[in-house]
């Protein structure tokens, strides 16, 4: 785990904090884990999957989750999705719902995001690693900064970048924000415990889309392909 993981617009931003404390304690922390043959997710060439596949100058979107699945052959380094062959998971169950509401698209066969990714939707979880069937177990553990400084450096140093924000802990996450220089829109978690209390119905998607082409910029294609 190390800066030359990262893309290069990214690797330009996040290079220094690979070389602070909180960030090799965080790497003693995974390789003493690793040591004992606890299984971590996601694969470690996964783990920075969300910046290899949106460079830093081609982010259009924001999404935040907080820490990857934790079942086996679940979590790829995007938020929210799956590889192709896993069964979908409810919260991303219910994104595909709004999704069909909001702009007709019809639910697809699989969870796998890669093609938002591909197309500047940057799908971040604040922590980045996890043990298996123990969610939160890598929380405070060096992460959470990393992540900050992401969300930070998009903030200072991107215009017109649309944050969408699910839930307490993502809005809390985009707390600094500068909602005049970017579009935050705020909704309940999409998980079968929240998400009828205002993020079926929010329209994040199509507001994404109209603020992307209002700003010159050509929108997001959320249909996934087959």
């Amino acid at each position: 785990m190390q800066a030359s993981d990262l893309e290069a617009g990214w690797r330009e931003f996040l290079e220094v904090e690979f070389k602070q404390p909180y960030m090799q304690s965080l790497k003693k922390f995974l390789a003493d884990a690793k040591k004992s043959r606890v299984n971590i997710f996601p694969e470690d060439k996964n783990i920075f999957n969300a910046f290899n596949l949106t460079p830093f100058n081609k982010v259009k979107v924001v999404i935040l989750g907080q820490d990857p699945y934790h079942g086996e052959g679940q979590a790829h380094g995007l938020s929210f999705s799956v590889p192709v062959s896993v069964k979908l998971p409810p919260s991303l169950v219910n994104i595909f719902r709004e999704l069909e509401s909001d702009l007709g698209i019809i639910r697809p066969a699989h969870g796998c995001l890669s093609s938002w990714a591909a197309q500047g939707v940057l799908l971040l979880n604040s922590i980045l690693t996890v043990e298996e069937s123990r969610p939160g177990s890598h929380e405070n553990r060096g992460w959470e900064t990393f992540t900050d400084r992401v969300v930070h450096m998009l903030n200072e140093h991107r215009e017109g970048l649309v944050f969408m924000l699910w839930g307490s802990y993502a809005q809390k996450k985009a707390l600094s924000v500068d909602s005049r220089r970017h579009l935050v829109l705020k909704a309940p978690h999409p998980s079968p415990l929240s998400a009828y209390r205002g993020f079926l119905g929010c329209r994040h998607f199509s507001q994404a889309n109209n603020y992307l082409k209002k700003h010159g910029l050509e929108p997001i294609d959320w249909q996934l392909p087959e």
